[in-house]
């Protein structure tokens, strides 16, 4: 009889993880607190109008055909996909009549960096230069393997290599080497938010972010990125898997610190291993019991991790279509975008505010009632923790109306605020009740670099066998091309054990 291997939770990651290990011959069950799949890759539908829930732009789309090309599927048969030019939009709060358009194309993203600032572009080119080589470096030796013990880092081949790079700069100072332009630094500097870190106290790794947008472009899937979701729990079944849902996990069942299945709804189900693909500080704090389980991260341990930030969500069904919006993602900046960070990463009720703002329904009308758009709009905001203010009605009030007072400065949005036809919101209260987001962290810890890398938490663990971990809060990070990498990393590590356990006990 196949091994037996339960996941815990739907999200991309766990989803991944189980089609890999289902191919791969293992009888996989997953366990899934929420009615759908998806985790926080979900669907929010209301009076007609659908919309992603959280992620809703598409990079690396090779990872995303990865895992059906793995079980030999046409990708485009399942999640079919368009390459979007140009990319996105870009406004700045003081100059909404002068937006800039950022194309993957060279040639017309050359003539747009000319146009942002002419003596910068020579610096824009070297800064890619520049951020290539970090990528290079962390494709081969860091995103695609795990560090089970110091020397997998601490050896002479990847210090060298690291050593040969500014790995200790933040990332707002990695690209002033390069870039003096305020407006320019902003366009690159801002999406190291995609992950829920600061560019002014992340680390420049993370700047190969943008540069992975510019050199290879960002991609819509048709029906929005909950057809990902779908399609994977698609092929999950086709492969024989079972998803069990509306299934709280209350605990993974642990003997001798060894994972022996899982508690749901009070009785254990028994697995030869498990993937826990819950966040992992909440998993660490709430599923495992037995302290020698956890090892180093002890709660006191969890409470003292840093946490990214949040997310204050809005989603508009408005009475009519937006056809003097041209981008499916367009991206409002604040000039104070230093004190926009300061503000979210200490606690304070923002008053200097950048937000951006997907219309999906541009790329695919059926996500709308005909003739109209959805607007779906998503501002960083402080996590739970670090917030000096309440989640109650009047800071949502507070935040819609610097939103919507905002957007009606750009041609096209005058009148949004009386365009409202239905409409919905998550705040970080919801993050953490929802989706068992610790501290309504929108993308897990934060990826500083003393909790990256080698410093991250591994997808095997480290004082429990057959338990594996998987998600934004372990290595290599956040953002779903990442968190598919993490799940192809604890796939692997899941049957490279078991190899080593086949290969030693026939030796016996």
């Amino acid at each position: 009889m196949n091994k037996k291997v339960i996941v815990i939770g739907a999200g991309v990651a766990g989803l991944a993880s189980a089609i890999r290990l289902q191919y791969a011959g293992y009888q996989v069950e997953i366990y899934e607190k929420e009615s759908t799949p998806g985790g926080k890759m979900n669907r929010i539908e209301i009076d007609g109008y659908k919309f992603d829930l959280g992620p809703s732009i598409v990079m690396m789309p090779e990872l995303y055909r990865e895992i059906f090309e793995l079980c030999d599927r046409n990708p485009d048969d399942y999640i079919p996909m368009e390459k979007l030019d140009p990319m996105y939009r870009v406004y700045f709060r003081d100059i909404p009549d002068e937006p800039i358009d950022i194309s993957s194309d060279l040639t017309e993203l050359t003539k747009t960096i000319e146009s942002i600032s002419e003596e910068d572009t020579a610096g824009f080119f070297h800064y890619l230069h520049e951020i290539y080589k970090h990528f290079i470096f962390a494709k081969h030796n860091i995103l695609q393997r795990p560090f089970r013990k110091k020397e997998d880092f601490y050896n002479l081949s990847i210090l060298k290599k690291a050593s040969k790079l500014k790995i200790m700069d933040t990332a707002d100072h990695f690209i002033g080497r390069y870039i003096k332009s305020e407006r320019l630094k902003q366009i690159i500097g801002f999406q190291t938010l995609y992950i829920g870190i600061s560019p002014f106290n992340g680390p420049s790794f993370y700047t190969m972010i943008p540069m992975i947008q510019f050199l290879y472009g960002v991609w819509f899937i048709k029906g929005g990125m909950y057809t990902m979701a779908l399609s994977m729990e698609k092929l999950f079944k086709e492969l024989g898997g079972e998803i069990f849902y509306n299934k709280q996990v209350e605990e993974i069942s642990i003997q001798n610190r060894k994972a022996t299945g899982i508690i749901v709804d009070g009785k254990k189900v028994s697995a030869d291993f498990v993937v826990c693909n819950a966040d992992f500080p909440y998993a660490m704090k709430n599923l495992i019991k037995e302290p020698a389980a956890k090892g180093k991260f002890t709660d006191k341990k969890i409470k003292h991790m840093k946490y990214s930030c949040s997310c204050f969500l809005l989603y508009l069904g408005m009475n009519r279509k937006y056809e003097e919006i041209q981008h499916v993602h367009n991206f409002v900046f604040n000039e104070k975008l230093e004190k926009n960070m300061h503000d979210i990463f200490e606690g304070k009720k923002l008053e200097h505010a950048s937000f951006y703002v997907y219309i999906a329904s541009k790329m695919d009308p059926s996500l709308a009632p005909e003739g109209k758009d959805g607007l779906y709009i998503l501002m960083p905001v402080s996590n739970i923790a670090a917030s000096d203010y309440e989640w109650d009605q009047e800071t949502i009030n507070y935040y819609r109306s610097y939103i919507l007072d905002t957007l009606k400065k750009i041609r096209g949005f005058e009148n949004v605020d009386r365009e409202i036809v239905t409409e919905t919101y998550i705040t970080p209260l919801d993050f953490e009740s929802r989706f068992n987001a610790y501290h309504g962290s929108s993308f897990g810890l934060q990826p500083t670099l003393s909790q990256s890398m080698h410093l991250r938490p591994q997808s095997k663990s480290s004082d429990c066998s057959n338990l594996y971990f998987t998600g934004s809060s372990t290595h290599p990070g956040a953002g779903i091309p990442i968190v598919l990498l993490s799940a192809r990393i604890a796939a692997q590590e899941l049957m490279h054990d078991d190899k080593e356990i086949l290969f030693d006990y026939s030796g016996d």
